[in-house]
């Protein structure tokens, strides 16, 4: 883990994919419940929580994005080192040490250390990252050509598809896509240690992690498109948005067999997310980095070119606690909508952080 100034970085960096990783950042920490508190009951406020189990809103997203965001980087961090004869060992040797150092930091994240050991969960969202990201760019340094990074995508979500449905689990059978049921609970429970695992599974756990790779590693090839100096931005565009087009369409026949079910990453939500991130990842493109229409996005970048740094603050520190004391005042007569205020206060404090350390070019970089 390092902290670079900002000359250090990238010369050319895609100003629409820092954007996109802040827009995702900022839904994480603060951005739903914001939304939610502000919608109510509507239609948009229930899309700020997740579904229970089957099924798909729009909070459901937002964990898939960021993995697909993950990947879309590898091929401009790793392709680019590859073209100047960095050593293959060398860049997998870089990759595993970002593994082993998200799995920690995702173990911290989880508060384990606050617990005992058999009470502590060891799976998690940063970890889960990690494992998506080393897997992807292992194929990206090894595999070079855009047809065996489809094959490989191809064979893990075929695998998933074939584990999920076809292999029984004792005492239930196959197939059955139940908390109690799935075949990834089954194997968290004999596996991972953890009060959470004896009752039912991790989102986050073994299985879990090897589908979410596939989003990774769709990310991996959209960045592969972007990359590509021979296509021009509206063939790359095309590519990107007509990917994510027949994502979505075969997610949603699959969808009528096989179920989206985000808490066991079932192929058809790994599809759907992949999908929708593709479609993302092109307007987000098209508007910032192809018209240029930067301003109004500054906000977001601000927050994706530091989001390993806020997603840990908000975990660790009680920013809403920092925005009580300076808004309760005004908060405490307002009633609901005081919560609401300290909620903004809470994001606006986050923000003018990054902020600061952006001035200072501070970037956490792993």
């Amino acid at each position: 883990m390092t902290i670079k100034s900002l000359h250090t970085e990238p010369q050319k960096r895609l100003y629409s994919l820092d954007a996109l990783r802040g827009f995702d950042m900022f839904l994480i920490t603060g951005g739903t419940a914001l939304v939610a508190a502000l919608a109510g009951n509507s239609c948009l406020g229930n899309q700020m929580y997740h579904v229970e189990w089957e099924g798909f809103h729009f909070n459901d997203l937002i964990f898939p994005l960021f993995m697909f965001i993950s990947g879309v980087a590898i091929p401009f961090s790793i392709k680019s080192k590859i073209e100047n004869n960095v050593p293959k060992n060398k860049l997998l040797k870089k990759s595993f040490k970002r593994l082993i150092i998200l799995i920690l930091l995702g173990v911290l994240y989880n508060g384990t250390f606050s617990n005992p050991y058999i009470q502590g969960r060891i799976a998690s969202v940063l970890g889960q990252i990690g494992v998506g990201y080393f897997f992807a760019a292992v194929i990206v340094i090894y595999f070079k050509s855009f047809r065996s990074h489809i094959i490989w995508l191809a064979s893990i979500l075929a695998g998933i598809g074939i584990i999920q449905l076809l292999v029984p689990v004792p005492g239930f059978g196959a197939g059955v896509l139940t908390p109690e049921g799935c075949i990834n609970g089954y194997i968290d429970r004999h596996l991972l240690p953890g009060k959470l695992l004896r009752d039912s599974f991790d989102p986050e756990g073994i299985l879990c992690s090897i589908s979410a790779i596939s989003v990774t590693l769709m990310g991996a090839i959209a960045g592969n498109v972007l990359r590509n100096k021979k296509s021009s931005d509206w063939q790359k565009m095309g590519y990107l948005a007509a990917t994510g087009v027949g994502f979505v369409i075969l997610a949603l026949v699959l969808s009528t067999f096989y179920p989206i079910i985000k808490r066991c990453w079932t192929v058809p939500f790994n599809l759907l997310t992949g999908g929708i991130s593709f479609l993302l990842l092109t307007f987000f493109y098209l508007i910032i980095d192809y018209w240029g229409f930067k301003k109004w996005a500054f906000y977001f970048r601000i927050i994706g070119m530091n989001s390993i740094f806020v997603y840990l603050l908000w975990r660790i520190v009680d920013v809403k606690t920092i925005s009580v004391f300076f808004l309760g005042w005004l908060a405490k007569p307002m009633g609901d909508m005081g919560d609401i205020l300290i909620l903004m206060g809470s994001v606006a404090l986050v923000w003018l952080l990054l902020y600061y350390m952006y001035r200072k070019k501070i970037f956490l970089r792993i």
